[in-house]
């Protein structure tokens, strides 16, 4: 289970549509306590979303992170990004269900969350719902572990590890 209370080490990145929600949850992470890493954008100008998922997933993929936070117009864009990098499970979340879900079915390391959709304080909700969520194994675990032979499947093909 994350819990607030165990510090983490947090990638966040957005890009020009999530910015506003990225300073928020930066702000609140960084007021519980956790280690964050901002790995842009810092302005509404305009930047392409998968730059920013590159990064952060990258982070995640690494270990340099435990968990990613991303933030664009919808959160779609950036999740189809982030699910490119090996090891990810990137899950869209703009609701206080999807978040919980997120964690304890799916055990998602990456969140991405609509600036278009959700205000920065429902933002914030979400990830509190997130952290306070625990990944509950059983079947969800089965099913995670299809996802991750998947994975290692097509970066066969491609002649790469995953």
């Amino acid at each position: 289970m994350v819990e607030e209370a165990h510090k983490l080490r947090i990638a966040v990145g957005a890009d020009h549509a999530g910015f506003h929600v990225k300073e928020a949850i930066k702000t609140y992470l960084e007021s519980a306590g956790h280690a964050v890493t901002d790995s842009g954008t810092w302005s509404e100008e305009l930047v392409d979303y998968p730059d920013y998922a590159k990064k952060v997933a990258e982070a995640v993929s690494r270990g340099e992170a435990e968990l990613g936070i991303l933030a664009d117009g919808t959160g779609i864009g950036m999740a189809i990004a982030a699910n490119k990098v090996a090891g990810i499970r990137a899950a869209t979340v703009n609701d206080l269900i999807a978040a919980r879900a997120a964690r304890e079915h799916h055990d998602a390391n990456v969140l991405t969350i609509g600036g278009r959709i959700v205000d920065p304080a429902q933002a914030v909700e979400i990830v509190r719902a997130y952290f306070a969520a625990a990944f509950k194994g059983g079947r969800h675990q089965r099913r995670n572990e299809k996802i991750a032979e998947m994975d290692s499947a097509r970066a066969q093909k491609r002649g790469t590890a995953a």
